[in-house]
């Protein structure tokens, strides 16, 4: 790497830059770096500053988890205004965690570090992620209270009728996503991590949403109806 001496704030410094190998990320590098520098003994007076490309991707890192949270928090409250309740928001959210754990699958099968465009495909999951179990919940809702059966029967009844427009939507969005998340094309390395996260994440969130939501479905409401009767 090519390097040069210059003077910052009157300190005379030496700057190191590098260019990233084939297949390599951002992240992967500056924890390389780090990794390299924690074993060196510097002499009495000289310090490592870290580059401000390294130090941005560490700010922007931190603003991506907390507009991660907020973004689920504000899912969370419009559904809960929505349904005027906090059963089904709950159920409907039990997709994040499902979606999350897909997604952290998909990049150690394919071993790719976590960076800014991981956390970008995180957020993007959970709007995406919570429209599979909208459509369930509600149509269930629907059956529980013009048919008057229990909650059992009518998420039975709506999880066969969702299933179709579920598994269409899914397939057409991960489908988009494939060749995102191979890498292909010129310049697609730097969103292969998003499309890695959003299509493992969707893919297994679905399968696993389509047994789960149901059974915590009719778990959840049979808790809170039977502690309303007990009171």
């Amino acid at each position: 790497s090519s390097g040069e001496i210059q003077r910052i704030n009157q300190r005379q410094v030496f700057l190191i830059a590098g260019s990233l190998a084939e297949g390599a990320t951002l992240s992967q590098a500056i924890a390389e770096t780090d990794s390299v520098l924690a074993d060196l003994e510097l002499p009495t007076g000289v310090s490592v500053l870290p580059s401000s490309t390294a130090e941005t991707n560490r700010q922007l890192q931190t603003s991506l988890k907390v507009l991660g949270g907020l973004a689920t928090f504000l899912v969370f409250v419009v559904m809960a205004l929505q349904y005027n309740s906090l059963i089904d928001p709950l159920v409907i959210m039990l997709t994040v965690p499902l979606a999350l754990a897909g997604g952290i699958l998909g990049l150690y099968i394919t071993q790719t570090a976590i960076g800014a465009t991981v956390l970008v495909g995180a957020v993007l999951l959970v709007g995406i992620v919570v429209n599979n179990a909208i459509i369930m919940v509600e149509l269930a809702n629907q059956i529980y209270q013009q048919e008057k059966v229990d909650r059992t029967t009518a998420i039975l009844k709506a999880a066969p009728r969702r299933l179709r427009p579920i598994l269409m939507t899914t397939i057409t969005t991960v489908l988009g996503l494939f060749p995102l998340s191979l890498g292909i094309g010129e310049g697609s390395e730097f969103l292969q991590p998003l499309g890695v996260v959003v299509f493992s994440g969707l893919s297994l969130a679905t399968l696993l949403t389509l047994f789960i939501i149901p059974c915590f479905y009719v778990l959840l409401h049979n808790l809170a109806e039977g502690k309303k009767l007990l009171s």
